[in-house]
């Protein structure tokens, strides 16, 4: 059975790993959004085309990636695609052996962690821009 894209779900999933709030984002989409009508929007299957334009141009993603991204079907490919063995294993064969003083995962998730803090600073700073007006 093929499972089906939830682009509700996707909004929500790209606004939050941009740190977004609902009440940001109906804001930028205009007066007619407030934050009850956004989560309204992210319990949606389907989302009007020209909506989700407008919200591609937003949050600065493609429309493509609300209509196509699934999250289960990512982390299946990539559990089933790569393993740390499988890359040790390949490293040693080809002659080419990687053995980093460091762990990755650390540092994709301080990266992770840098970029978080970055966008709660910029909305910080855009709040305060707001309030001063």
């Amino acid at each position: 059975m093929e499972q089906k894209i939830h682009q509700g779900r996707n909004v929500k999933r790209f606004r939050e790993m941009l740190n977004i709030k609902q009440e940001a984002l109906a804001y930028d989409l205009g007066e007619d959004w407030n934050q009850k009508k956004i989560s309204m929007l992210e319990q949606k299957d389907v989302i009007e085309d020209s909506l989700l334009k407008q919200i591609s141009a937003v949050l600065k993603i493609p429309v493509e990636a609300f209509q196509n991204f699934d999250e289960e079907q990512a982390v299946n490919v990539i559990a089933n695609t790569y393993s740390f063995q499988d890359f040790k294993d390949n490293a040693v064969a080809s002659g080419f052996s990687y053995q980093p003083s460091f762990n990755p995962v650390d540092k994709v998730i301080e990266l992770y962690e840098r970029l978080v803090q970055a966008e709660k600073d910029k909305v910080e700073y855009l709040e305060k821009l707001l309030k001063g007006r």
